[in-house]
């Protein structure tokens, strides 16, 4: 398999995709094309980046072509175990699969006006109310998983599986723009930003050469 990915400082679609290639447990290749980056538009007209439209991040699994991170986690759910991504208990993984669909789709003030930056810290961030309503959604969906069943472990629904994956962008930004959180959610963050995959990807990201002037002066930050 090779996934084809973004700069790890920036791109949180590809630290899901990433995470769900660790987590299946499968041999796979990494390759990380700088976003925007002055062969950008000429690498997303490659045969690697055509069937995506030329987004990150990009799963080839010999002639299979799988993007979009969700998709990816379900690709490899099916190529595995089911039960590496999503929890046995049915309920369970009806709120699971609900979600990670709900962080596919929702947020929107968030990720426009906080995008990662595993790189960088701020304090004292006047957020708006679209971004506290984001927020406190969040803190609301991960108390329910965590009270109804977090029992088996630290993560969300016990161990580590999908929803961990698709929230891990989440937490990342949490801690970058200083957003306050109650204490179980601060555990939470802690037990991710702990394990070691997480580590391994900021370390990474901050060994990279690349800055997006863009991403490292973002909205929330800037009044």
């Amino acid at each position: 398999m090779k996934l084809i990915i973004g700069n790890k400082a920036y791109s949180s679609w590809s630290m899901r995709g990433w995470l769900a290639c660790k987590q299946s447990g499968l041999s796979f290749e990494e390759l990380t094309v700088p976003l925007y980056g002055e062969d950008w538009d000429d690498v997303r007209e490659t045969e690697n980046f055509a069937p995506s439209g030329g987004k990150v991040p990009i799963l080839w699994d010999g002639e299979s072509v799988i993007w979009d991170s969700l998709a990816i986690i379900d690709w490899l759910a099916d190529k595995t175990h089911r039960d590496r991504f999503w929890p046995k208990d049915e309920t369970a993984r009806g709120m699971a699969r609900s979600m990670a669909a709900e962080m596919h789709s929702g947020f929107m003030a968030l990720r426009k006006q906080c995008p990662m930056n595993t790189r960088k810290r701020y304090e004292g961030l006047q957020f708006t109310p679209e971004v506290i309503q984001d927020a406190a959604r969040i803190m609301q969906l991960w108390a329910q998983a965590r009270a109804r069943f977090g029992g088996g472990g630290p993560f969300l629904f016990g161990t580590f599986g999908a929803v961990d994956i698709m929230y891990a962008p989440v937490v990342s930004r949490f801690q970058t723009y200083g957003v306050q959180v109650p204490g179980f959610a601060a555990s939470y963050m802690d037990t991710m930003l702990g394990h070691d995959w997480m580590v391994e990807w900021m370390a990474a990201a901050e060994e990279e050469p690349w800055v997006i002037e863009h991403f490292d002066t973002p909205e929330a930050a800037k009044g």
